[in-house]
């Protein structure tokens, strides 16, 4: 049975109000919010919210294997079963970031019974034509030149490959966004050009479940968007979005 491992699990009530399940992006691991924790840690507001932070399959101390093709399939039973043993109490929301925003979006649509509302931190918002454009294998291009900086095992591993195919590149990612039908808010840095933010206008005005907020950052899980997440999950803790 394929499941996350899980990497943090922190709240300071007793008898948490809301649980908020965390899932970071490509080629990175659930070490991304570990900033983001610290600062919700020093928020008294945030104390009845339950933290909790996986790896996904092939990442950090998750299960990694060649047998695997680290596809939506495979990712979101991985997400369910982990969840399926969280012992949740209260309302559940889901935060992504990058292409963590793309799993969740998925899994809240297979599961809208669990979840009760979502945030997308620098979410992806391709359209099929976007896929298909030049552009866009070149803004991939690119993005494969930043993670050689991290490390050549990382660009050259069958997990990175594969979600990129798989996920990344799903011509159908756009549609599972504006058919949401929970409460969400979509999260971004104005100087993120892996996002394609031109989109997002399109996403609210054909969704009215989906809001925005940008923010003076760029792609990462950074201190220009701490407050904004915190407010995102505080609302959802007081029953509104």
């Amino acid at each position: 049975m394929l499941q996350l491992t899980k990497t943090y699990d922190k709240c300071r009530a007793k008898k948490p109000r809301l649980t908020a399940v965390f899932i970071h992006g490509i080629a990175s691991d659930s070490g991304s919010f570990n900033g983001l924790f610290e600062y919700l840690a020093q928020d008294e507001e945030m104390k009845d919210v339950r933290l909790v932070a996986f790896d996904l399959l092939g990442a950090g101390k998750s299960y990694t294997s060649d047998e695997l093709e680290y596809n939506y399939d495979e990712q979101l039973e991985a997400l369910y079963n982990a969840i399926s043993n969280l012992d949740v109490e209260g309302p559940l929301v889901l935060v992504g970031h990058s292409m963590g925003t793309m799993i969740v979006t998925r899994f809240a649509s297979l599961h809208p019974e669990l979840v009760q509302g979502l945030v997308l931190i620098s979410a992806p918002v391709y359209r099929k034509e976007d896929i298909e454009n030049p552009i866009f294998k070149k803004a991939m291009d690119g993005f494969r030149g930043a993670v050689a900086t991290k490390g050549r095992e990382i660009l050259e591993s069958k997990a990175f490959n594969n979600e990129i195919q798989n996920i990344v590149s799903d011509v159908t990612n756009y549609d599972y966004l504006v058919g949401l039908n929970k409460p969400t808010i979509i999260i971004y840095g104005e100087l993120d050009k892996l996002i394609a933010p031109f989109n997002i206008p399109a996403v609210l005005e054909a969704n009215k479940n989906v809001t925005a907020m940008k923010t003076m950052g760029a792609h990462s899980v950074a201190k220009d968007k701490y407050s904004e997440i915190a407010k995102a999950l505080k609302d959802f803790e007081r029953g509104g979005k």
